[in-house]
Order: structure tokens, then C-alpha cells, then sequence
């Protein structure tokens, strides 16, 4: 972003000026500071604001110029409004229900009354032009200085956790059930939930008892039409050119809304500077940045790295009570009540997001259709030298995420999401009960549940690159849970199949089945087909030469299906390679047939534990990556820079620098720390 950052010289350390002359009628939010900081200093966040639409104030403090309480303490001097840190304050002091409480989390205001001989004050915690309308109120009614309190963002935060604590955990956890019972993976760990999965366990044992051959011809037609379907949807999804948004004016920063940034954490110490780094170079004013990071409440590894690395913004840090499933989705949830900007984006640790994302998912929903409630931005393998696994895994993004997904978009087809970059309306995220706590793929279930409430998701051309597992038990462990989370899926929307057939209509819910159903039924049918075909083969010699031609047309039909699903998912990796430009690892597609028995094993073990540990989430650790396209492409840039600069020099053609005027970090006010 092209900031307008203050230099060095104006910031808190440099020389008083004195009472600065400053417009208090546009800016009166200026006034109480006016002779704490350097006139240069104000005039910069004067103009700051007027870029970036917020007060003063917010420039100022997002600059990292004067600490938020330091302003709000002035500014309380200045109004007669006292300062309130939130300490030792109880939850009966705030007279609000628990449903209240949430639902103002994200307002940075709540009544509080002490003392039974006083009125109920408002603590406001001031965001945007808040300082600014506060100041307006004061001074056309003074006697109202007596019913409100100031305090910081992070207090009010932290207060909030402190006393809602429970009700926040007991709504992220059970908000979406008690609104939709139906539409929760908890009917997984139910005997009603589980009743379909199990009769077709049952209904399959007992035709091979008593009807296997008629069983085997009716699963060989049954499998046969279902795969060609399930190649057909990708293959077609493959061929259609998602159009992307249609092209708009850029929106200028002072129409840009505040945006959440929010991302969940466990055992993530090592991934937090590299994560708060990616966020600090988005093209977004860090004023209207709202980032969020849950984290759980006994993880202090991850905590002491929030308060350790150095951000050019506000970090809320939501502490994630120990109670119900600990899973992702939950901490999403713990985490959305703080959110405050209009649109939210989810982020895991490894991420790293183009900086011009947020723009980009703003200008799709700018210039889409009014249902348009989600854009999916696409995810990209970073680490593809590290295994023949990482390398796998940069084909089957890209085919995913490159190709398949958006011809899906271009279909109006409804998309399972990617675990990450989703970007969300954050009305619209709320009014559908936002996360499953209890699906271990919550990302696939949303996209589904957005489907099922009438609602579009797009793909925008942005990306963001991850890190893939590159040894084979925590890939395993990874697929594993991503398989159990779609049988979950097909599960909890398939036990009211009627109304789903009505909500998403036929083609939605063909697509459904064939999407989560066929990709989860074609991993575990797949040792079935090369057994059968392996056995026929065996066969051929053996039988009599009138059972030899059938044998040999289903062998054929084994080896047909067989072909056709490598040769598919081979094509579909090759064209999203190519769409990258990187061909240079199509070489692993000829693994596939070895990748497709360990996604059946992992298929195996997700259906053994659907029914022995539903909900258990098996966390894939990340920083452990050995290379980085990325970072081998920008030392490859700067060593070119250097060498053209050298070049230049030589030449004569740089102009020279003092370098007394140059500024060292020595120079800088001291970095924002995250909250706690």
C-alpha cells in the first residue's frame, strides 16, 4: 500500500513544538493531544485521516505515535470522562444478559454500573470517528460526561472474555444446534445420525451373505455409473472458464470498510512472525484492519510469540476456554463475536496471502450478484521440492483451486470450501450459525450450508500460499480428518435428503453427492476395483472358454474405470499445473496410481474412526517445510536488483546519499504489542 507513513522525525521522540495550531472544528479529536505531540506529527495524521476516512485519533494511534490509553486518558481529562482499565470489575457490574453481552463484543460499548447509587455508564472503547461524535455529544449536553467511561480497545476485549467467557464458549459450541439440529456433526456421534451410514454397512453384509452375485452386479453398475458421473463433474468443472468479477473502478481508501482478519492457532509458535508479517503486507489501511488471533487458553508457547513479534497493527487475542471440542471450527466461533469489519477472511498459520486480497474479495463483492456471501481465494503449494508428497500436493491444488473450483463457480454450483481465504459478509456468516464445532472439515459444511440457505460463493484470481506435509504420517493424519469431515458432511446433510433436494435443487444436489459422496466413495471403492481386476485376470486362465469372454469384459470394465479415474485426475492436475506455470513438476502425475492407494487408506481410517472417534481432530503440524518457491523467486529478485544497482553505480548513473540523514531502527517508537 502506498502509505503516507510519518517519517522518523516526526514521531514521539523528536523535539516539542508546543501547542500545535490545528482546525478543532473538523478535528477536534486533536485538541487534547495537541500539545503532547510535534504540530508536524498532528498535521500528518490530519491528513492520514482524510486519506483513510477514520479520526485523527485512529492514524495516530495505529501509527503507533501515542498509545491508545495515553490518548483516551486526555481526551477523558479534557471531556471530564473518567478512565476505566476494566480491572476487578464483576459480571454483575455489567447488567446485560449473556445473549446481550456477545452481541455487543463487537460494538466497543457496554453498559456497566458499580455502584448501586449510580446511573448505568456506558464504557466506550472508540473506533473510526468514535473519539469524534463523543466529543460533539460532550459539548452540546456536559452533564452527560457523567454517564460514560473510556477505555482501550484491548481492555474492553479482555473484559468481555473475562466475564462472558462461558457464554461465549457454550454458544460456539452449541448456537448452531440449538438453531438447526439438523445441520450439526453431532448427530455423528448419535444412533439417529449414524443410522444411514450403518444400514448401508448392513444392507451391503447382508446381499453378500445371501445375494453376492447379485450384489456384485448391482455395486459393479451402481460404482461404474457413479465414478463416470463423479469424472464427468470434474472434467466438466475443468472445461469452464470462470469469467472472475466483472471489472470495476478501484474503491479508494475512504470507502473501504473495516475488514477482520481472523485466524485460529494451536501449538503455532513458530508460524506467528511469518503469519503477522503476511497480514502487515496487505494494501489495506492498517486503521480499518481488524485482526483477530484464537488461540487456546493453555497454549502459552503461541501466546508468548504474539507478544514477542512486532505488528503494524491492533492484535486482538481471543484465549479459547478448555470446554467442549477442540477443534478449529470452535475457536472460529469463540473468535466472531469480537469481529468488527463488514467482511471477515479466515486464515491458517502457514498462510500467505497476495497483499492486494482484501481488495480483490472487496471488489467481487462490490461488483456481484446480491447473494453473493463468499469468495474463495485460491490456495497454492509452496513447499513442492520437499517430497514427491509436497509436489503431489502443488498438482492437486492447483487442479482444485485453479481449475476445478472455479468452473464450479461459473456452473453456480455450490463449492466446498478450502480450510482457508475464505472471505465471508459477516452478517451473512452469523445469520447461518457460522461454524460446525463438531465437523472436522468445517470449510466443506459451510460452503454446502451457504448452498442450502439460498446463498452464492465465488473464486477470486488471488492467492494464497501454504505449506503441505511432506513425510507420510502427517499427511495421513491430515487426509484422514479431511475424509471424516466430508463423510460428516454427506452425513449431516443427507439425513434430510428431501428438503436438501429442495434447497439446493437437482442440479445442486447431484452435485453434492458426487462432489463429497463421489470423492469419498471413490477412495474407498478403489483397492475393491484393483483387487476384482487383479483377480479376473488370474481368472481368465482358469475358466472354461465360455465364462473367459465375460470374465475378460469385466475385467476390461475394472481396468476402463481404473484408467479413466488416473488418466482424469492426472489431466485436471496437468491443466492446473500449466495454469501456474509448473509444468516442471508434472512429472509426479505419474504417481498417481500410488497416491490413490494411500488416499484409500486414509479413506479407510477416516470410516473406521467416523464411528469410533467422531470429533477427534488431528492437528497437521506446520513450519517444518525445506524449501520455498517464494522465497527462492524473491532472493532470485533481489540478487538481479543488486546486480542492476551495482551496474548502475558503476556507470554513474545513482544519485548519491548522505547518509546522515538516513534513520536507523534507533529512530522508530516502539513497536504495538498484541493484546492479551
Amino acid at each position: 500500500m502506498r502509505r503516507s507513513m510519518p517519517p522518523s522525525a516526526l514521531c514521539a521522540s523528536g523535539p516539542r513544538t508546543g501547542r500545535a495550531r490545528i482546525d478543532t472544528a473538523a478535528y477536534p479529536e486533536l485538541d487534547c493531544i495537541s500539545g503532547l505531540l510535534p504540530a508536524a506529527t498532528l498535521d500528518w495524521a490530519i491528513r492520514r485521516a482524510e486519506r483513510v476516512d477514520v479520526g485523527a485519533d485512529r492514524a495516530l494511534i495505529a501509527a503507533r505515535l501515542i498509545s491508545e490509553e495515553t490518548y483516551l486518558r486526555a481526551l477523558g481529562s479534557q471531556l471530564g470522562i473518567a478512565f476505566e482499565p476494566l480491572t476487578g470489575v464483576r459480571r454483575a457490574d455489567c447488567p446485560l444478559d449473556d445473549a446481550a453481552l456477545l452481541a455487543k463484543a463487537s460494538t466497543g460499548m457496554l453498559p456497566l454500573s458499580r455502584r448501586d447509587d449510580q446511573p448505568v455508564a456506558v464504557v466506550v472503547a472508540p473506533r473510526g470517528h468514535a473519539s469524534r461524535g463523543l466529543i460533539h455529544l460532550i459539548r452540546s449536553n456536559p452533564a452527560a460526561a457523567a454517564r460514560f467511561r473510556l477505555t482501550t480497545n484491548e481492555a474492553f476485549s479482555r473484559f468481555v472474555l473475562s466475564i462472558g467467557g462461558a457464554a461465549l464458549t457454550d454458544a460456539a459450541t452449541n448456537d448452531l444446534a440449538l438453531r438447526w439440529p439438523a445441520m450439526t456433526a453431532q448427530l455423528c456421534g448419535r444412533a439417529r445420525g449414524m443410522a444411514l451410514p450403518a444400514g448401508i454397512v448392513i444392507l451391503t453384509i447382508m446381499a453378500a451373505i445371501f445375494a453376492p452375485a447379485t450384489l456384485l452386479i448391482a455395486a459393479e453398475f451402481l460404482l461404474s455409473a457413479a465414478f463416470i458421473a463423479w469424472l464427468v463433474l470434474r472434467l466438466t468443472g475443468a472445461l469452464i472458464r470462470h469469467p472472475g468479477p466483472r471489472p470495476t473502478d478501484p474503491i479508494p481508501d475512504t470507502a473501504l470498510p473495516v475488514y477482520s482478519v481472523i485466524a485460529a492457532l494451536y501449538r503455532e509458535a513458530t508460524s506467528v512472525p511469518g503469519l503477522l508479517a503476511a497480514i502487515g503486507r496487505f494494501d489495506y489501511p492498517p486503521e480499518k484492519l481488524d485482526v483477530i488471533i484464537a488461540i487456546e487458553a493453555d497454549d502459552k508457547e503461541t501466546r508468548a510469540a504474539l507478544l514477542a513479534t512486532a505488528t503494524k497493527f491492533p492484535i486482538t487475542v481471543v484465549a479459547v476456554p478448555p470446554r467442549g471440542p477442540r477443534t478449529k471450527p470452535k475457536a472460529l466461533n469463540v473468535a466472531l463475536p469480537f469481529a468488527r469489519g463488514a467482511y471477515t477472511v479466515v486464515y491458517d498459520a502457514e498462510d500467505r496471502p497476495d497483499p492486494d486480497q482484501l481488495r480483490n474479495a472487496l471488489q467481487a463483492f462490490v461488483s456481484g450478484p446480491a447473494d453473493l456471501a463468499c469468495v474463495q481465494a485460491r490456495l497454492c503449494i509452496d513447499n513442492s521440492e520437499d517430497s514427491w508428497l509436497s509436489a503431489y500436493y502443488t498438482a492437486e491444488y492447483a487442479g482444485q483451486f485453479d481449475v476445478f473450483m472455479p468452473g464450479l463457480a461459473a456452473l453456480g454450483l455450490p463449492l466446498p470450501l478450502g480450510g482457508s481465504s475464505n472471505h465471508f459478509h459477516t452478517e451473512t456468516l452469523r445469520k447461518i450459525g457460522a461454524w460446525d464445532p463438531f465437523n472436522v472439515t468445517e470449510d466443506a459444511d459451510l460452503g454446502m450450508r451457504l448452498a442450502r440457505f439460498g446463498y452464492r460463493t465465488g473464486m477470486i484470481a488471488s492467492t494464497t500460499y501454504e505449506e503441505a506435509p511432506n513425510r507420510c504420517l502427517p499427511w495421513l493424519r491430515q487426509r484422514t480428518r479431511w475424509f471424516k469431515g466430508w463423510m460428516q458432511t454427506w452425513v449431516v446433510h443427507m439425513s434430510q435428503p428431501g428438503r436438501l433436494w429442495r434447497q439446493m435443487g437437482p442440479t445442486g444436489f447431484t452435485a453434492f453427492q458426487l462432489m463429497l459422496g463421489g470423492s469419498v466413495l471413490a477412495a474407498l471403492v478403489h483397492p475393491l476395483f484393483l483387487a476384482a481386476m487383479i483377480g479376473t485376470t488370474f481368472r481368465i486362465g482358469s475358466a472354461l472358454s465360455g465364462e473367459q469372454i465375460a470374465i475378460i469384459v469385466v475385467g476390461a470394465l475394472y481396468g476402463a474405470m481404473a484408467i479413466l479415474g488416473y488418466a482424469g485426475s492426472a489431466v485436471i492436475g496437468w491443466l492446473g499445473l500449466a495454469r501456474r506455470g509448473l509444468l516442471s513438476s508434472a512429472w509426479v502425475l505419474m504417481l498417481t496410481p500410488l497416491h490413490w492407494i494411500i488416499l484409500s487408506i486414509a479413506a479407510w481410517r477416516a470410516f473406521y474412526q467416523l464411528f469410533a472417534a467422531p470429533f477427534a481432530w488431528e492437528k497437521t503440524d506446520h513450519g517444518l517445510a525445506r524449501s520455498s518457491r517464494r522465497a527462492t523467486r524473491m532472493v532470485q529478485a533481489l540478487t538481479e536488483l543488486d546486480r542492476s544497482l551495482s551496474s548502475a553505480k558503476r556507470r554513474g548513473e545513482l544519485p548519491a546519499v548522505d547518509e546522515r540523514t538516513i534513520k536507523t531502527s534507533a529512530d522508530r517508537p516502539p513497536p504495538l504489542r498484541a493484546s492479551a
